[in-house]
């Protein structure tokens, strides 16, 4: 029998005498990540705000205490300390924007910080160990989430003097229960892995175990989620500033300048406005930054 073989029917020529068939497969482009204009905007937002908060005795602004004019100017150009106006009792308004950055970040990244160490170590202990030490973790956090927020803080507040270490303590006990969550779920996801029944069936120790392999790996995750929390923490602040039971004055703070607005808004608006601004800035440049991290340092979120 005679096989005849047709032209298309033949492999195609090597190429280049190396033994290898010309590949057609389809040229993939290396992926570029773009980032958003708005993230951008938001670091340097934040970064005029920390600089403003840190080195607010060295701008030229004034004290906050003390007027510069007459009471509810409307913003202007020509000084520094006017260019936001002045308050019912004649003081700079941004002066007092500037000393109140001072308190509501440290009351959002103080509690935020303190909530994130104490809920994600204890979370990871119960993820890790689980049974009994878990199960206790779990019940307690479990009814600090069934406690209003809102009435945790105002029964502080009335219990104990309103001041800034309040405040920070309130706040950091909502938050807490959150990262518990966070963590546990998280450790209990790494726990789970190859590497690390590997390292526990090569002798290694809890304590090793938990500190050189499952925190590297769940710590990022949860600090993404940090800036966010502290957005959250601003805005319970202004709350409590709202209600008259955050800083007491003369302490400026935002939700206090809008509290001491709220009754002449009709004819002075920027009294509220400017505040509110201000904290509506800052939150919006906290949740952009946390999706930016998030993106960046969260493994499950990267292909």
């Amino acid at each position: 029998m005679t096989v005849t073989a047709h032209a298309s029917d033949m492999a195609e020529p090597l190429s280049g005498g190396t033994g290898l068939a010309p590949s057609n497969d389809p040229l993939v482009p290396a992926s570029q990540k773009t980032r958003s204009v708005m993230v951008y905007l938001s670091f340097v937002w934040l970064g005029l705000v920390l600089f403003s908060a840190l080195f607010a005795s060295l701008l030229p602004v004034g004290s906050y205490e003390v007027p510069i004019g007459r009471p509810r100017q409307m913003p202007q150009l020509g000084s520094l300390e006017m260019l936001l106006g002045t308050d019912q009792l004649g003081r700079s308004v941004l002066a007092r924007v500037i000393y109140g950055a001072r308190v509501s970040l440290l009351v959002g990244t103080v509690s935020g910080i303190a909530g994130f160490v104490i809920g994600t170590t204890f979370g990871m202990i119960g993820g890790y160990f689980g049974r009994k030490i878990d199960a206790v973790i779990t019940v307690v956090t479990d009814a600090l989430l069934a406690f209003p927020a809102l009435i945790l803080l105002l029964a502080l507040s009335s219990i104990l003097t309103p001041s800034l270490q309040t405040l920070m303590i309130g706040l950091t006990l909502i938050v807490v229960p959150t990262f518990v969550r966070l963590s546990r779920a998280t450790t209990i996801a790494w726990n789970s892995r190859e590497f690390i029944r590997a390292a526990r069936n090569m002798g290694a120790g809890n304590t090793r175990i938990i500190s050189r392999e499952l925190l590297p790996n769940v710590l990022p995750p949860i600090a993404t989620y940090l800036p966010i929390v502290i957005a959250a923490l601003i805005v319970a602040e202004g709350s409590l500033s709202f209600l008259g039971l955050g800083i007491p004055p003369p302490t400026p703070s935002w939700g206090g300048m809008i509290a001491s607005g709220k009754d002449v808004i009709a004819n002075y608006p920027a009294l509220v406005f400017i505040p509110a601004g201000v904290i509506f800035l800052t939150v919006f440049s906290l949740n952009q930054a946390g999706d930016f991290l998030r993106v960046r340092l969260d493994r499950t979120m990267q292909d």
